[in-house]
């Protein structure tokens, strides 16, 4: 990874005022050495917790929930441990936790699922799943360097988050079920078959994600053969 992507994934920035240049450079090299150090493995890690909160939404077993439940709040101490490390060894805190406030959102959301109220409860298992969802997506676009694989891959994502939201907000009677669905609508567009406005919303995201993603698959592969008969046909004129 570069050192500019370094810079701008984990929010550092490069204007210092001359007092505090000998520190900042110092502080700014140790930034991007960690990031270059973290990446790879936090990545995996992000691909590894989208499969725990998964599981977590369909296990039944006790011994599976509790095992999944340790596991999850494991992974999450280490992104906690991560992003503070992160933001003390950045040039300028403020800068990066305004260039950062969404990762924090994205850590604080699952403690609402504590709380007594059953409505915010709910909407800590809705910010875990889109937590995941986020994170398992950025890891797989740095994980994969073919972009028709990471497509793949998001696809395969996305039709997981949505399975995941349908069965936990709407009725299906089984995970398949509403994996099934998902998987349809995420690829083809599909109606899904339960109902309420939850259902309706993740019906139309999915479908939209499909125009969009395939629209772009659609383009990717276009300028791929263009370019391929541009090629031929220049080393035919030689």
């Amino acid at each position: 990874m570069s050192r500019g992507v370094s810079r701008q994934r984990y929010g550092y920035y490069d204007s210092v005022s001359p007092p505090a240049k000998a520190d900042t450079e110092r502080r700014q090299a140790w930034a991007e050495d960690l990031a270059d150090r973290l990446d790879r493995p936090m990545s995996v890690l992000g691909v590894l917790f989208l499969l725990v909160v998964l599981g977590q939404a369909i296990a039944t077993r006790t011994t599976m929930v509790t095992v999944l439940s340790v596991l999850s709040w494991s992974l999450w101490l280490v992104f906690v441990g991560e992003y503070a490390l992160r933001l003390y060894v950045a040039p300028d805190r403020v800068t990066f936790l305004r260039r950062t406030w969404w990762q924090l959102v994205f850590l604080v959301v699952p403690f609402l699922r504590f709380l007594r109220l059953a409505g915010i409860g709910r909407l800590g298992r809705l910010g875990r799943v889109l937590s995941s969802t986020v994170r398992g997506s950025r890891s797989a676009g740095r994980l994969l360097s073919s972009r028709v694989a990471w497509l793949a891959s998001l696809s395969a994502i996305v039709a997981l988050a949505g399975s995941q939201l349908l069965y936990t907000f709407t009725t299906y009677p089984s995970y398949a079920a509403a994996l099934h669905d998902a998987a349809l609508a995420t690829v083809t567009g599909e109606t899904v078959a339960a109902e309420g406005p939850v259902a309706r919303v993740i019906e139309v995201v999915l479908a939209v994600y499909s125009v969009v993603v395939f629209a772009t698959l659609a383009a990717s592969l276009g300028a791929y053969f263009l370019q391929n008969g541009q090629q031929e046909r220049q080393r035919d004129r030689e």
